[in-house]
């Protein structure tokens, strides 16, 4: 019976196709796109991996970790079969799965170059996480081998696509705050001991790198400038281990063509933390804290709460990328975006460095 249906559907295809010989074509774009998770850490399991479940058109089919335990732990829970389970030594068979369209690569930044060079030569689009990389060159490499290989890239900007930043972004730009005269974002918490975050050759840098990239794309993203100046100090707490290696505390201003001046921070010894910027306008003020949080981000303007529908902004940020592998369009939160914020976090170091504003 299971063959005499097999073939008759295989002949109701065929005749299909025959009339209409696009339709497979119009199956495939209509086809949720099918995600790799390249990295099993406690972001890529907490956040990533659930919010799949949110998601409309991008479906968790393949996992890739350097720890096994993990692949048979996290492959059970989620469905995945053991073909699409692969170790860092195993993963270049991706090439042949056609399950998988996309690898998210969610690893330390000094990893993501070396891991999207590989998987674009593999035939699949890439999302690296935040920040792209820890050099311009790095994130220039890694636009070009996606573009040599015709693959489309992403960078994790969730803010990008998390309600409250949206909206917050539709309030400075559309004038309802008047003309901007004032504009700072502050982000840092106090890390902990022996994290990977504080060892320069895998986290790129320090608290600049990791959480003051909030600081600073909230500035580029809530502004709509690009900076052509920046100034910056860095302090480092005496004898403390934690920064031997990497930056703590960077205070950092960024001068804006339309004269326009951002002011942002970031640290890592900071207890409490921050999460929070604040925009004045000629008309009105507002503020956001927790202003990119994972969850429970609050606007007011002028002291009074300004509602926004919560949504889920990894599957916002997935969605948005399988829509345009299926359907095409320019990239959100593309290659560019990520080479950006790295070139201003390198001039802001120089600027530290030499105690001096530096051009961008």
């Amino acid at each position: 019976m299971s063959v005499t249906i097999s073939r008759r559907t295989a002949l109701i295809g065929l005749a299909a196709a025959a009339v209409d010989p696009f339709a497979f074509a119009r199956t495939q774009k209509d086809k949720p796109v099918g995600w790799a998770i390249l990295g099993l850490g406690g972001y890529a399991t907490n956040q990533i991996m659930p919010a799949f479940a949110a998601a409309q058109n991008s479906k968790l089919v393949a996992l890739i970790s350097g720890h096994p335990e993990k692949l048979t732990r996290f492959g059970a829970k989620y469905g995945i079969p053991e073909s699409h389970r692969y170790t860092y030594d195993s993963m270049d068979a991706i090439a042949s799965n056609p399950d998988i369209d996309v690898v998210y690569i969610i690893t330390p930044p000094a990893t993501h170059p070396e891991f999207t060079l590989r998987v674009a030569k593999l035939g699949k689009h890439v999302c690296s996480e935040k920040p792209m990389a820890p050099t311009p060159a790095d994130c220039q490499k890694m636009i070009d081998a996606c573009k040599k290989a015709g693959k489309l890239l992403q960078i994790g900007y969730r803010s990008h696509y998390e309600a409250h930043n949206l909206r917050a972004i539709q309030a400075c730009r559309s004038g309802e705050l008047g003309k901007i005269q004032s504009i700072r974002s502050d982000h840092g918490f106090n890390i902990g001991p022996g994290q990977w975050r504080t060892q320069k050759a895998l986290a790129g840098g320090g608290s600049m790198m990791d959480i003051g990239i909030y600081s600073l794309n909230a500035l580029r993203y809530l502004s709509g400038e690009e900076p052509i100046e920046v100034s910056a100090t860095i302090t480092n707490p005496p004898n403390d281990s934690r920064f031997v290696d990497c930056e703590d505390t960077v205070d950092f201003t960024l001068k804006f063509p339309s004269g326009l001046i951002g002011h942002g921070t970031s640290g890592y010894s900071w207890n409490p933390g921050k999460n929070r910027y604040e925009v004045v306008g000629s008309k009105s003020k507002l503020v956001a804290e927790l202003a990119t949080g994972y969850y429970g981000n609050h606007l007011t303007v002028d002291g009074k709460d300004l509602p926004v529908v919560e949504n889920n902004q990894w599957a916002a940020q997935m969605d948005h990328f399988s829509d345009r592998i299926r359907h095409g369009g320019k990239v959100k939160t593309s290659g560019q975006e990520g080479l950006r914020d790295i070139r201003i976090i390198h001039a802001i170091y120089e600027s530290a460095r030499l105690g001096k504003p530096v051009r961008v």
